[in-house]
């Protein structure tokens, strides 16, 4: 009898850790489905297909598409996907002018996001000078995206958010600070150190004073040289 629970409970050790094991290997996956090309005033679809390990991912928290002409992202825009139920999310855009667009699935599923990058040419698409960046970052493959805060109001505590990216893959482990001021403050800031709640989310808190437009600057640093930042802005209200 002893034998036989001795060779019950390895069996089971052993099933949990083979487990864990695969459970480790799963990674959140997306298929950005964009059309590269797209006739001036055309309706086309762009679509995510998300899965996690073998599973089609049909509860994703949020898949948002990010759009922009190309080295003007500050003038891009927000599209939240539509979800099928199915582990496709979709949305349908139409562009104006001829350009190269450049556009984010932004998904966020299972602790996890990803945002794998796509680039469509509308029209005769267009010049763009080569040596002009869209952002101030200068590591190779390295992107953030700060979530925006619409809701932040007076006296109330404020989730500060940004997602990090390196190659296409959620960037762990990273030191990430929010430096934090408004006009009135003059030279002074504040800083918050923020945790990684998930892989490659950074979360700090931070509570507003005063009901005007606050700047927070993202600092991001690595163990090797990497040491990115870029500057967002905050609405804050009564």
């Amino acid at each position: 009898m002893r034998k036989t629970l001795l060779t019950m409970t390895v069996t089971l050790l052993i099933s949990l850790l083979v487990a864990c094991g695969d459970d480790e290997l799963h990674i959140l996956e997306v298929d950005f489905v964009v059309p590269e090309t797209a006739e001036v005033g055309e309706t086309i679809e762009l679509k995510a297909i998300v899965s996690y390990g073998d599973e089609a991912v049909t509860d994703a928290d949020e898949v948002v598409f990010e759009v922009w002409e190309k080295n003007d992202r500050d003038n891009g825009e927000m599209i939240d996907a539509v979800n099928h139920e199915d582990g496709t999310y979709t949305t349908e855009v139409t562009f104006d002018y001829d350009g190269i667009f450049e556009m984010y699935a932004h998904t966020t599923a299972r602790e996890m996001h990803t945002m794998p990058l796509k680039e469509i040419v509308v029209g005769e698409g267009g010049e763009y000078a080569d040596d002009e960046e869209e952002t101030v970052f200068h590591t190779e493959g390295f992107d953030m995206h700060f979530v925006e805060l619409d809701d932040a109001k007076v006296d109330e505590d404020s989730e500060l958010i940004v997602h990090l990216q390196i190659n296409e893959e959620p960037l762990e482990d990273a030191k990430v600070r929010y430096e934090i001021w408004n006009d009135d403050m003059g030279d002074d800031r504040e800083w918050d150190d923020a945790s990684e709640s998930s892989t490659g989310e950074y979360v700090g808190n931070y509570t507003f004073e005063t009901a005007v437009t606050y700047y927070v600057q993202v600092h991001v640093e690595d163990d090797e040289d990497l040491h990115e930042h870029d500057v967002y802005e905050i609405n804050v209200k009564q």
